[in-house]
């Protein structure tokens, strides 16, 4: 059985987290690995339905998907973790219980600037922020704490999702997680 572990993308909202995640679980599929993507908005609608926000709610929703996340990896799957986890000690109580049970856990970077994340807006959410429908976006009146040293940093503009999906396997690969 291959070794699991816990690969999460952190970055802004419409920042490419999802798109790169479920990219890269196709890819991983069509090898053959076991790969399940964790959704940060599939699980907020499931697992933490109730939670709102704020800082505590956010680190309460990090921690629950960081235990499903490491219960898997302990499994024998690659678990992708595309969530915006904004706050550098939720992440960082998350690596340091996948360390304790000896599981892997990179952190991924997806750096896309606000002003590009914005134009994307996936979700509608910038726009509704500037139309004050709509307080506590992370990165524009709610903070981002950047990833000081994260495993791979990934520029998405000028990048396509084949080729961001691409830099993540090669790390896998290159820990040794993925063929």
């Amino acid at each position: 059985m291959s070794s699991g572990a816990t690969v999460w993308l952190t970055g802004l909202p419409s920042a490419g987290k999802t798109t790169i995640a479920y990219a890269l679980a196709d890819r991983l599929r069509g090898g053959g690995r076991r790969v399940e993507v964790l959704d940060g908005d599939e699980i907020r609608a499931f697992l933490s339905a109730g939670l709102g926000f704020d800082r505590e709610d956010r680190h309460t929703n990090v921690q629950r998907i960081g235990f499903v996340a490491e219960l898997l990896a302990s499994h024998g799957v690659l678990v992708l973790v595309p969530v915006i986890a904004p706050y550098a000690d939720s992440r960082e109580a998350v690596r340091k219980r996948h360390q304790a049970r000896g599981t892997g856990y990179l952190e991924i970077h997806v750096a896309t600037p606000v002003d590009v994340c914005s134009a994307r807006d996936v979700k509608g959410l910038y726009a509704k922020q500037a139309a004050g429908e709509l307080t506590g976006l992370t990165g524009v009146d709610d903070p981002y704490e950047v990833p000081e040293q994260p495993d791979l940093r990934i520029e998405t503009q000028g990048r396509t999702v084949e080729e961001s999906a691409a830099a993540v396997h090669g790390l896998l690969v290159e820990k040794g997680l993925t063929v």
